[in-house]
């Protein structure tokens, strides 16, 4: 192990953190708007009626919090986003953290806290039940044991950090990223002294003994996330490259941060005991771009990178004055573009007369009940007897998900749909020979039913366009053959659907 760093630690402001923490958390509990549910809301409604270890496309955690929350405060909206902002306000106390832990004193601290916190990534997810959220707080936690474990020179603190992913694992998979870009940072720029202690190790092996569910799961099932993985690169790797160096500066941080992450990357590049997490970041950032991954998977450290050039840039706040007011304005503009642009304050008839980009998030939160409402007319046209043998197949989760929440009150039957995990819960019953049908490729269509007429158009009648504004909703007659021959063809894990 490297020596033990000798310089005292500055006495943590947890007051002033935590008095951060609880305006962010409190604005995203209190204050946000929202248009109605996400599509990953939607779906994670879905598999709370179906919990287990693991799904086709995500760990356990995020669908036991969807559970978790309507058993508590009701099947709503909010009771199913109510754990993200308390997630936010746990990771900007851990940025507080790992800001004294590089040497920062209250300022610096309290500068990280409400950077880390108010960044246009972190308002936007922070008020979203998603999977995103709850890497923040788990990778931050593991990035400061990790950098206890270096500087001080106490190698027990990588056990915590094998804790720390191993538990990260059952949100995301992506975490495995950490890992990596430690022991390449460590490989190609030290200190390779740590190589030798035996705790790093032990801290690999208790992380895969806390995620061995999650891997088991995987193994049972031909590891379905790698599956996943491939469909989401298959889709949307071009465009993610598109994208990815701009996101870096500008939508993770906000324009007037980037500068902030990218002083304290050349902090961390310049610290012989730290070295590792810059070489690291950039070897994640070189390898996910490469496989087409999207930019938000290396978010995290870029986050840990955020906090260090809160450090960084202290002391020169501390010579003139002017200086502290000038950053401090950055930050606040920094924070009221992310709060109107992410945060969904503004009614969405308003939004969109503001030259603000409308963000994913928001074009997937409209429509949904319109659209099960769509579907109800049609299927409320259909004979009685046809109504008798009529099923809904949609063609994705999100639609999916609207149609199980929504559907129940207009009388609406089961709906199914192929799409990740949903196929598991097929193959719909074989009387069913009529399907109202959104989504799904003509192809598969044609090859499942006789006929199928156009009957709908979906609008969401906002103007606003997003993935399923203008599908066709189609009633489909006659299967060419029985479900349980044709469910497996229905299966996909595209990403729109």
């Amino acid at each position: 192990m490297p020596g033990k760093d000798q310089r005292p630690l500055p006495r943590f402001a947890g007051a002033q953190v935590a008095v951060v923490a609880s305006i962010v958390t409190a604005g995203l509990l209190v204050f946000d708007v929202r248009y109605g549910y996400l599509r990953d809301e939607l779906y994670f409604r879905m598999l709370r009626d179906h919990l287990d270890w693991g799904y086709f496309d995500q760990p356990p955690l995020v669908p036991f919090l969807a559970w978790a929350g309507t058993e508590i405060f009701g099947d709503n909206l909010r009771a199913l986003w109510v754990w993200s902002p308390i997630a936010v306000g746990v990771y900007i106390v851990l940025a507080g953290l790992v800001a004294r832990e590089l040497g920062g004193g209250r300022r610096a601290q309290v500068l990280a806290a409400a950077a880390a916190g108010t960044t246009p990534w972190v308002l936007g997810i922070g008020h979203y039940l998603i999977t995103n959220v709850f890497d923040l707080p788990l990778w931050t936690a593991a990035i400061l044991c990790a950098v206890r474990a270096l500087r001080r020179g106490d190698g027990r603190w990588w056990l915590a950090v094998g804790a720390a992913c191993g538990l990260a694992t059952y949100n995301k998979y992506l975490i495995v990223l950490l890992p990596l870009a430690l022991l390449a940072g460590l490989l190609l720029a030290g200190p390779r002294r740590v190589f030798l202690d035996r705790w790093l190790w032990l801290g690999l092996l208790l992380a895969l003994v806390v995620a061995a569910p999650n891997l088991l799961y995987q193994a049972a099932h031909d590891w379905p996330q790698l599956t996943m993985a491939g469909a989401l690169a298959e889709d949307r790797g071009t465009e993610f490259r598109a994208i990815y160096v701009r996101d870096q500066f500008l939508f993770f941080p906000g324009p007037p941060l980037a500068v902030l992450w990218l002083a304290g990357w050349v902090r961390l590049l310049r610290d012989r005991t730290l070295r590792a997490f810059a070489v690291g970041t950039l070897f994640c950032s070189v390898l996910v771009f490469a496989t087409g991954g999207r930019p938000d998977y290396v978010y995290s450290l870029l986050a840990f990178c955020l906090v260090a050039g809160c450090v960084v840039i202290d002391d020169w706040l501390a010579a003139v004055r002017w200086r502290r007011l000038l950053v401090g304005a950055g930050v606040a503009v920094n924070a009221s573009i992310a709060v109107v642009a992410g945060l969904s304050v503004l009614p969405l008839e308003v939004l969109l007369r503001t030259p603000l980009p409308v963000n994913l998030a928001v074009r997937d939160s409209v429509g949904w009940p319109r659209l099960a409402e769509q579907v109800a007319r049609v299927y409320r046209g259909l004979p009685p007897r046809d109504r008798a043998r009529t099923i809904l197949l949609a063609g994705n989760y999100g639609e999916a998900g609207a149609l199980d929440l929504y559907g129940p009150r207009l009388g609406l039957p089961a709906v199914y749909s192929g799409h990740n995990e949903l196929h598991r819960f097929g193959p719909p019953p074989e009387h069913a020979t009529t399907a109202v049908v959104v989504g799904t490729t003509e192809a598969l269509r044609a090859e499942a039913f006789t006929a199928c007429d156009r009957a709908g158009r979906v609008d969401n009648g906002t103007g606003l366009d997003n993935r399923e504004q203008g599908r066709p909703i189609l009633v489909c007659r006659d299967l060419r053959r029985p479900w349980s021959q044709l469910w497996p063809k229905f299966r996909h894990s595209h990403h729109y659907g």
